[in-house]
C-alpha cells in the first residue's frame, strides 16, 4: 500500500505585487524523506518554504501537511542560516527556549534539552553564550533547538551557507546521522549542489523565476551508505549533472539581479 505523504504540495503560484515568484508548483514529501530544493538565485525557494511552514499564504494552490504527528511539540519547524538565537541566553537556554510553556515539567525539560545537546555533541557547552561559540557551533545550537521540540516536519533554508567549508563539510555529516533513522520529513533549500545530492534522498529543480518544478532527481544512494569513495564518486557524477541542467538559467538569473 502506497505510503501518504508527509507534505503534499499542489499547484501552488504565489506573487509578491506585481513580481510572478512562484509557478504551478507540486511536489510531495514522503514521511522521513529529505527533500532538497535547488534553482536560480530569485526562483521562489524559500518563498515555498515560507509557504509550507504558514508564513504565506499562495496566491493560488494549497499545501496539506499531514496530521500525524507523533509526540511532537511544534510539528514544523525552520533552521535558517542566521542561527537566530537569542544573545542573552545561554546555549540551554536557547535549545530549551521553544519548551517553555508546553506544559513540561522543569525534570522533562531538562532531559530534553540534555538529550538535544547530547546528540549535536554541545553537552560541554551548556553554559556558553552565542558569542563565545564559532559559527559552526552557533548553527549546532540552532538545530539542537530545532531538535528539542521533536519536530514531524523540519524546513530548511540555506542552513549551512554562512559556514567556511570545512565546518560545512563537518556539519553536512553530523546532519545526517541526526536524521538517519527518524521518521522527520525534511525540505532542504540550498544553493548549494553538494550539499543537496549528500543530504537529500530527492532533488527538486527549479526554473529560474517564476519557479516552476523542472524536474525532480533521485539521488541514487542511500543516505546512510554516501561514505564510500565509489558513493562519493557517483554523488560528484550526480552533482556535475544537476550543475549542467541549471547552469545556464543560473547565469541568466544573475545577470536579471545584477541589473536590477
Amino acid at each position: 500500500m502506497m505510503t501518504s505523504p508527509a507534505i503534499a504540495i499542489d499547484g501552488v503560484s504565489h506573487r509578491f505585487s506585481n513580481v510572478h515568484v512562484l509557478e504551478d508548483v507540486s511536489l510531495t514529501v514522503a514521511p522521513g524523506e529529505v527533500l532538497a530544493i535547488v534553482g536560480p538565485s530569485g526562483c521562489g525557494k524559500s518563498t515555498l518554504l515560507s509557504i509550507v511552514g504558514g508564513l504565506l499564504n499562495p496566491t493560488a494552490g494549497t499545501v496539506r501537511v499531514s496530521s500525524d504527528v507523533g509526540e511532537s511539540l511544534n510539528a514544523l519547524t525552520f533552521v535558517f542560516q542566521d542561527f537566530a538565537l537569542l544573545p542573552w541566553k545561554s546555549v540551554a537556554a536557547n535549545v530549551a527556549f521553544p519548551l517553555e510553556h508546553r506544559g513540561l515539567s522543569r525534570h522533562a525539560r531538562d532531559q530534553i534539552v540534555g538529550d538535544a545537546l547530547r546528540r549535536t555533541g554541545l553537552s560541554d557547552f551548556a553554559s556558553f553564550f552565542p558569542k563565545q561559540l564559532s559559527g559552526g557551533m552557533r548553527q549546532r545550537v540552532a538545530l539542537a533547538r530545532a531538535l528539542a521540540v521533536k519536530p514531524a516536519f523540519l524546513l530548511m533554508d540555506e542552513p549551512l551557507s554562512a559556514l567556511d567549508s570545512q565546518t560545512r563539510e563537518i556539519l553536512m555529516a553530523d546532519l545526517t546521522a541526526l536524521l538517519d533513522g527518524t521518521k522527520i520529513s525534511v525540505i532542504y533549500v540550498t544553493h548549494n549542489l553538494d550539499e543537496a545530492v549528500r543530504l537529500a534522498d530527492r532533488v527538486a529543480i527549479f526554473s529560474r523565476r517564476p519557479g516552476r518544478v523542472r524536474s525532480v532527481f533521485e539521488v541514487p544512494i542511500p543516505r546512510s551508505q554516501r561514505t564510500t569513495d565509489a558513493a562519493i564518486a557517483e554523488l560528484a557524477r550526480a552533482q556535475r549533472s544537476l550543475w549542467s541542467s541549471i547552469r545556464e538559467e543560473a547565469a541568466e538569473a544573475d545577470r536579471e539581479i545584477t541589473h536590477v
